[in-house]
């Protein structure tokens, strides 16, 4: 069963975030809204949940998947950073970037892309989102919500809730939340790269 939570997006309620976090640290996967569009979320250390959300996402081995991050100082535990890298991460978050980095020893190797190594970062400008992760007091383990087959992500709470029924455990609805994707910026190389356009602009980089 599915259950759905009307949580305040300017307000979120408390009570509610901590049954949300209680349901990620029991091992369940939710859909929650971000400052891009909802995304699907789990444990960092849970196997099953990660394997539950591939499955919905048909993701392959080679999948880059993000965690979700409440500062810069977690980045800084997942992932390693060089001091020029650093700058431009702080210039962009919180906001609608995902961050490619080479992934340190905290990340598990399931979570790591296999060739490089790496891991997506981000840290969300959503205010259910930072009261979630500050409740959970670790990063969410996320990717989009974009069923396999289809180009956009779901748009709201109770479309995710109906399609996505029995194979998620909770649905977070904080309103419409848009249906662009995060811009991901590849960091791993020499010179960053955008590897997807999405919401964040990307001016700064064509400088």
């Amino acid at each position: 069963m599915t259950q759905i939570l009307s949580v305040h997006p300017e307000n979120p309620q408390q009570r509610l975030l901590r049954q949300a976090a209680e349901a990620v640290r029991g091992g369940g996967v939710i859909v929650y809204p971000t400052d891009s569009c909802y995304a699907l979320g789990c444990h960092i250390g849970d196997k099953a949940a990660m394997e539950r959300i591939c499955a919905i996402r048909d993701c392959d081995r080679n999948h880059h998947f993000t965690l979700v991050c409440r500062n810069l100082e977690e980045i800084g535990t997942y992932a390693k950073i060089s001091t020029s890298d650093f700058r431009l991460v702080k210039a962009l978050t919180p906001g609608p970037y995902t961050f490619l980095l080479p992934a340190t020893k905290e990340v598990p190797r399931r979570l790591q892309n296999p060739k490089r190594r790496s891991i997506g970062m981000r840290v969300p400008d959503h205010r259910i989102a930072q009261a979630l992760l500050a409740e959970l007091n670790a990063p969410l383990m996320s990717c989009t919500l974009i069923l396999p087959g289809e180009t956009a992500p779901l748009t709201s709470a109770e479309q995710a809730a109906e399609r996505l029924r029995g194979r998620v455990d909770l649905v977070i609805d904080g309103g419409n939340c848009g249906t662009e994707p995060t811009t991901v910026i590849d960091l791993i190389g020499e010179v960053p790269q955008v590897v997807r356009p999405g919401k964040g602009p990307t001016e700064m980089l064509e400088a």
